[in-house]
This record gives structure tokens, C-alpha cells and sequence, in this order.
């Protein structure tokens, strides 16, 4: 299994929208690193879900239960589906992955534009240490 982060603005799509629906269609992605990404998703996979912009912060875990298909609002492009997991005990401010060593290397902060990026397994693993401290 793999492990990834995807950026939503909470105003646009947040993580109680994403509890509310029981899952949605992760499409509107237009970049092509970010394409690439979700089309090597596999069902089973799973995700932070980082609430950019006002929160900076990862505030849960979602599921990939569909590989990459055609986009329904622009076949050019890929979509993926997700549902919810958990909610982290405790979001993971960008800060607080900022000040931790281990995670320098983290795509989140090498390429902090990227809205779908993966997630090492031991970055993965620290993220969620991180989430039960607070």
C-alpha cells in the first residue's frame, strides 16, 4: 500500500464535507506532477487529507477505493475516489512538520504547491506519531 497527501481548501471541500458524503470524487486536479500521482493511486491506498490555505494542517486519513479514471468535468485529466478513514486525534500543523527533522524531506515542504504528493512510509508513520501528542 501506498501512502499520499492531497491538498483541499477547507472553504471548498473539508474534512467534515468528506465525513458527510461518505466519500467523493477527488477531480478539478490540474497539474500535470500532481496527474501523475493520482494515475499511479491504487484502491486500497491511503491519504492524508491536508487542509490548506487557513488551516495548514493534516486532519485525517482517507482512503483511495478507486483508481485514476477519466475526470467527469475534463477527460484530459484524472480523478481518483476517496472516503474517509479517521480523523487524526490531533491536525498536524504545517509548523509542527516544519520543526520535526525527520520529515525535511517531506514533499509537503520540498514542493509546498504540489496538491497531490506521496508520503514515505516512515513520514507517514511520523505524521501520525505527531497527531497522538497533542
Amino acid at each position: 500500500m501506498a501512502h499520499w497527501l492531497m491538498k483541499s481548501e477547507p472553504a471548498s471541500y473539508s474534512w467534515a464535507d468528506l465525513v458527510r458524503d461518505g466519500g467523493t470524487e477527488w477531480d478539478g486536479v490540474r497539474n500535470n506532477a500532481a496527474r501523475l500521482h493520482l494515475k499511479a493511486m491504487e484502491a486500497g491506498d491511503e491519504a492524508f487529507l491536508y487542509h490548506s490555505m487557513s488551516d495548514k494542517a493534516v486532519v485525517g486519513v482517507m482512503r483511495i477505493v478507486r483508481a485514476a479514471a477519466p475526470d467527469p468535468r475534463d477527460g484530459a485529466w484524472v480523478s481518483v475516489r476517496v472516503e474517509p478513514v479517521r480523523a487524526l486525534p490531533s491536525p498536524v500543523t504545517l509548523a509542527a512538520i516544519k520543526a520535526e527533522p525527520s520529515l525535511a524531506a517531506m514533499e509537503l515542504i520540498r514542493q509546498s504547491r504540489l496538491s497531490v504528493a506521496p508520503v514515505r512510509a516512515a513520514e507517514w508513520a511520523k505524521v501520525l506519531e505527531l497527531a497522538e501528542r497533542d
